[in-house]
C-alpha cells in the first residue's frame, strides 16, 4: 500500500507533456528516477529555502540558459548582455545538468549558483557543454517546460580549429606537449570524423535531440561570425527574443584596434573579453580545410532546413 501511494504522489509531481509537443516515451523511466532524485533533494519541486538580500534582490532559477555551442562566442554573447540592466548573469558555467555529480545535489544548489536578482529582472546562466549533452534538454524540460534557450552558432570548421586552439593553449600553459591540428584530423589518410571536435559541430545531430523537448520559436540562434563582425544587431535580436526594454546601443561596442575585435562601453566605463579570446587558430593545409568544410557541407543543409534558415558558413565546393 506504502508503494502505491510512492508511486501516485510520484505521478502528481511528474510534469505534463504539452500536447502540442510529441510523446516521448523512451525515457519515461529515466526521467521518473530524474524526478525522483530532484523531489529527494528539495521535498517538493517549488519549495526552496530563498536566499534574500536585505535590498530585496533575492536567488531564483534562471527563466533563460545559453546552451552553446562551446567555442561559439558564449561568453562574448553573455558579456553583452550583461549589459542590460533587466538581466543577471551567473559569472561561471555551473555545469549543473550535464555534470552528474552536480546533477545529483538537486534544483536548492542549482538555485545556489546563481546571481542575486531583483524580481524584475531575468537571471541568465550559460554552460556551453549542454547542447552537445544528450542528457541535457530533457533535464532542463523537467525544470521548466517554458526555457527561453540561447544558442550561438559559427561556421562549424572555424569552431573546429578553435576548439582546437583552446585545448593546445591550455596544454601550452600547463608547459604540457599537445599533438598538431593535422594529428586530430587525420586518420589512415582521411579525414578523422571521430575527433570530438568535429562531432561538436554536427549541429543538426544535436539540434534534433533539443527539439524533441522544445519549440523552435524557445531557441533563439544567435549568429555567432556576425556577432563577431557587428555585435549591435545580433544583440538586438536577443533583447526582442527575451522581451527585453530595448536599453542596449550601438554606442555600448566598440572596435579596439589592437585586440582585433569588438570590445564593450558601459557607463563610460570601457572593457574587452579575456586575452585568452581571440587567439590566432593554427595554420592548416588548404586541401585539408577544403576537406574539412566539405564534410560538413551535408550537414550543414540538414541543420539550416531543421531550423528553417542558412547561415554564410564556408563549403568548399568542387571544381
Amino acid at each position: 500500500m506504502a508503494a502505491f501511494l510512492l508511486g501516485a504522489v510520484l505521478l502528481i509531481v511528474q510534469p505534463q507533456i504539452v500536447p502540442s509537443r510529441p510523446a516521448i516515451n523512451s525515457n519515461a523511466e529515466t526521467s521518473q528516477s530524474v524526478q525522483r532524485e530532484l523531489l529527494k533533494k528539495t521535498s517538493q519541486k517549488n519549495d526552496f529555502k530563498e536566499n534574500i538580500h536585505s535590498n530585496g534582490s533575492c536567488q531564483q532559477l534562471p527563466q533563460t540558459i545559453i546552451i552553446g555551442v562551446r567555442k561559439g562566442g558564449t561568453r562574448a554573447l553573455l558579456e553583452m548582455l550583461s549589459l542590460h540592466p533587466d538581466i543577471a548573469a551567473a559569472e561561471s558555467e555551473v555545469h549543473f545538468f550535464d555534470w552528474e555529480d552536480h546533477y545529483r545535489n538537486g534544483l536548492q544548489w542549482y538555485i545556489n549558483q546563481m546571481p542575486f536578482s531583483y524580481p524584475h529582472q531575468i537571471t541568465v546562466e550559460k554552460t556551453p557543454a549542454y547542447f552537445t549533452s544528450p542528457k541535457v534538454p530533457e533535464r532542463v524540460y523537467n525544470m521548466n517546460q517554458s526555457m527561453r534557450l540561447l544558442l550561438i552558432l559559427r561556421d562549424p570548421s572555424e569552431r573546429v580549429l578553435s576548439d582546437y586552439t583552446q585545448v593546445f593553449y591550455n596544454h601550452m600553459q600547463k608547459h604540457k606537449p599537445y599533438p598538431s591540428i593535422e594529428q586530430f584530423l587525420i586518420k589512415n589518410g582521411e579525414l578523422n570524423v571521430d575527433y570530438k571536435a568535429i562531432n561538436r559541430s554536427l549541429y543538426y545531430i544535436h539540434m534534433q535531440n533539443w527539439l524533441k523537448y522544445f519549440p523552435l520559436d524557445h531557441i533563439h540562434i544567435v549568429d555567432g561570425d556576425k556577432l563577431i563582425k557587428d555585435p549591435f544587431p545580433e544583440i538586438e535580436k536577443v533583447e526582442r527574443f527575451l522581451k527585453l526594454s530595448p536599453q542596449i546601443n550601438a554606442s555600448n561596442f566598440y572596435f579596439n584596434k589592437t585586440k582585433g575585435f569588438y570590445c564593450l562601453r558601459d557607463s563610460g566605463r570601457e572593457r574587452c573579453l579575456h586575452e585568452s579570446k581571440g587567439r590566432a587558430h593554427p595554420q592548416v593545409d588548404t586541401r585539408l580545410l577544403e576537406k574539412l568544410q566539405e564534410y560538413f557541407h551535408e550537414p550543414n543543409k540538414k541543420f539550416f532546413e531543421l531550423v528553417g534558415r542558412t547561415f554564410d558558413w564556408h563549403t568548399f565546393v568542387a571544381s
